[in-house]
């Protein structure tokens, strides 16, 4: 059986309506969201036919959304689509209250 978007319309289906009651989320409308969901199902589905001998599962993903369809006893794939949560306010350096904590730390250094 050849995989598609379509193979998966159920899934895709879920998440949208989960997307649209649960998840805030400044960069993506649900067109978009839809649109990258569509994007990424394709990679997934790419990575999956092409995965190396062992491996079990097809990946994608972008910054807000996982897609990842996994090996199963059954014909198809079995098919996981998350939201990555996180907060545009928070930053990878640890913040700015530690970065002030610092710079205070190394203008007074000890007598």
């Amino acid at each position: 059986m050849e995989l598609t978007i379509e193979t998966f319309r159920k899934e895709i289906d879920a998440a949208m309506q989960l997307y649209d009651r649960h998840v805030v989320c400044v960069f993506k409308t649900p067109d978009d969201c839809l649109e990258a969901i569509n994007r990424l199902m394709l990679k997934a589905i790419k990575a999956y036919e092409n995965r190396a001998p062992g491996m079990r599962h097809g990946i994608a993903l972008d910054k807000e959304i996982t897609i990842m369809l996994s090996q199963s006893e059954d014909e198809n794939p079995l098919c996981g689509i998350y939201f990555n949560l996180h907060t545009p306010y928070s930053r990878e350096d640890g913040g700015r209250n530690i970065r002030k904590a610092e710079a205070k730390a190394d203008a007074n250094p000890p007598d």
